[in-house]
C-alpha cells in the first residue's frame, strides 16, 4: 500500500514523542500490506474500527492516539485523514473527515 502522507505522521510524532515508534511501525506495516478489503485489515489489526466507505480507525500507542485513514483497495492507497489524541478524536465525526 502507498501511504499518503507520511509528513502528517512525522509532524505528529514530533509533538507527541511517545507515538514515534508506534507510528513508524504502523507506517512500515501499512506500506508492506496488500489489503484488498476491510476484513483483511481487521484480521491484521483486530482492534481497528471499520468505518463507512472504507475508512479505518487504528488505535495507536495503547489507544492514547487515534489514526483515521481512507483506503482505496483497488489502487492500494492509504490516505491519512486524522491523527490525534483520544480526546481530539472524540470531538470529530470520523465518517465525515
Amino acid at each position: 500500500m502507498r501511504v499518503i502522507a507520511k509528513k502528517i505522521l512525522r509532524e505528529f510524532w514530533e509533538k507527541h514523542r511517545d507515538s514515534e515508534s508506534h507510528l513508524k511501525a504502523w507506517y512500515k506495516e501499512a506500506s508492506r500490506a496488500t489489503w484488498t478489503n476491510p476484513s483483511e485489515v481487521k484480521s491484521e489489526y483486530p482492534k481497528a474500527s471499520i468505518l463507512k466507505a472504507g475508512g479505518v480507525v487504528f488505535n495507536i500507542c495503547g489507544n492514547n492516539y487515534r489514526l483515521v485513514v481512507d483506503i482505496n483497495y483497488e489502487r492500494h492507497w492509504v490516505f491519512i485523514r486524522f491523527i490525534g489524541t483520544h480526546q481530539e478524536y472524540d470531538k470529530i465525526d470520523a465518517n465525515k473527515i
